[in-house]
């Protein structure tokens, strides 16, 4: 059988969120960066995405991560992160799958008890350390790219629900965060579909009345994703605490989400609610859980920031072989709005 295109997968989740990692069928991508590769396959590349994301082989559900070569002389390898419409500078999850992928299937060479490693995502470089034992890798902590507030307290009109209190703020991608207990959540499973509703409102309303550009990569702007912050709770850790990060085109992130997380963090340091070196145990909708803490504070264009560490452990799922068949009718596949909410 003569296929048109063959890619490789290794499937992965992290705390129950699907973000499977492509490890052959494709050489590279042009572009001196990961942040220029990422913008060519958003702009002249994005068959791959719709190839493997969208139905019939894909699912609104999944994320995708490209390993790449990197150029960059401290970065071990690259990545570029795909979810269902969107190509994220960074993302806490598919950083942990992607590790625990190349090291599992030993692309890189896992040192025991502790890998370390550097990655260059499009946002910036994510320095690694991963807790390995017996050929598996039990956690990963990250370090991600510097993260920040864009607004504290601001009020916003969203069709539906009046005036609400929001904070806006970037980890990785860029967050409106409300409050998930003044607007009637207890982030549990059967609120799923409300939530999504909600935030994708909301999302839509911050998105329009607060401007948000990156002080240093002005290609990184407007509001991306909402976080339904739940109430914080004392942890013999540090401090705990439950959400909910709505990704577009519209469904819920099943793991307590890394870049919300650190978004959460910078909002939490700008409050003084959280002190460098205390840790945030952040649960998700399934009540799985990352450990986050902030391991520095720092200045990006001007602004008080923060970096954060994450923690969590990907479990491996499968090995995947996607074909092109070239009498195929959906060559980059089909949305329906009926899971998709709107048709790309």
């Amino acid at each position: 059988m003569k296929f048109k295109r063959m890619i490789n997968v290794v499937g992965a989740h992290v705390a129950g969120e699907r973000n499977d990692v492509i490890t052959g069928g494709v050489l590279d991508v042009p572009g001196e960066t990961m942040f220029d590769k990422m913008k060519y396959l958003e702009t002249q590349g994005d068959d791959l995405r719709k190839f493997l994301l969208q139905e019939p082989r894909g699912t609104v559900t999944q994320c995708i991560n490209l390993v790449l070569p990197s150029s960059h002389p401290e970065a071990d390898a690259g990545f570029v992160i795909m979810e269902s419409e969107f190509y994220p500078p960074m993302s806490g999850s598919n950083t942990i799958c992607t590790v625990t992928a190349l090291l599992e299937t030993g692309m890189i060479p896992m040192v025991e008890p502790i890998t370390r490693l550097t990655l260059e995502a499009p946002g910036g470089l994510v320095r690694v350390e991963a807790r390995c034992q017996d050929g598996k890798c039990l956690s990963v902590k990250f370090s991600n790219v510097p993260c920040f507030v864009f607004a504290l307290d601001k009020h916003i009109e969203v069709p539906g629900l009046g005036t609400i209190k929001v904070d806006v703020a970037y980890g990785g991608m860029i967050y409106v965060l409300a409050d998930a207990q003044s607007l009637g959540f207890d982030i549990t499973p059967d609120e799923a579909a409300t939530l999504v509703s909600v935030g994708e409102t909301i999302k839509a309303a911050a998105a329009e009345q607060i401007p948000a550009v990156h002080p240093e990569q002005p290609e990184i702007h407007t509001i991306n994703q909402t976080l339904f912050a739940g109430p914080m709770r004392d942890d013999p850790q540090g401090k705990r605490s439950r959400n909910g990060v709505i990704v577009s085109p519209g469904r819920l992130d099943r793991s307590p989400c890394g870049t919300g997380t650190s978004a959460r963090l910078a909002v939490m340091h700008a409050r003084g609610q959280i002190k460098p070196g205390e840790k945030l145990i952040h649960e998700s909708i399934l009540s799985t859980e990352f450990v986050g803490e902030i391991v520095e504070t720092l200045t990006i264009g001007g602004r008080p920031g923060i970096r954060p560490t994450i923690s969590g452990q990907a479990f491996l799922t499968g090995f995947h072989q996607y074909v092109l068949d070239p009498n195929d009718p959906f060559p980059t596949g089909y949305t329906l709005s009926d899971t998709w909410r709107k048709n790309n």
